[in-house]
């Protein structure tokens, strides 16, 4: 995997038939775990944000367990292609950081009290470690969106 590529968890195709997600409404967030992303198949079985959560990086110094929000998330379909897309997540650098973040996890924080909060996709965060301590990180979506399902 190249540094950015984003894979879809496989279950998130049969979630969406069962209406596990409302990804227009859904609050949906981001995590970073110190998992190496070739290690998270994107075959396992009912992901969720507690499939990864070991290995997330602790809260405090500029992260928080849990993850971000992504703000302004929406879902929006036009001639045949579905987007889901959000405004960028950035943790802002801090000396005594995590330095160990691998993967960030996306996934459905809907309601947040819902122990399911189920996985959508993982994004490759490079081969080496990204640190907080060596400068902001951000998780920057594809001008295209955070991802499309297209009709053909």
């Amino acid at each position: 995997m190249a540094k950015g590529d984003l894979t879809v968890f496989e279950e998130f195709a049969a979630d969406i038939g069962v209406e596990k997600y409302q990804l227009n409404t859904d609050t949906l967030k981001v995590a970073l775990i110190s998992t190496a992303a070739g290690s998270v198949a994107a075959s396992t079985a009912s992901p969720t944000y507690s499939d990864f959560s070991g290995a997330e990086m602790a809260s405090g110094n500029g992260y928080t367990t849990g993850g971000a929000t992504i703000a302004s998330s929406s879902y929006t379909e036009a001639s045949g292609v579905g987007t889901l897309d959000g405004n960028d997540v950035t943790w802002s650098q801090n000396a005594s950081g995590f330095t160990t973040a691998r993967t960030a996890i996306v996934y459905t924080d809907t309601p947040a009290s819902a122990a399911s909060k189920a996985a959508i996709c993982k994004v490759d965060l490079g081969s080496s470690s990204v640190s907080l301590q060596d400068g902001d990180v951000t998780v920057s979506w594809n001008s295209s969106g955070i991802l499309t399902i297209t009709v053909s």
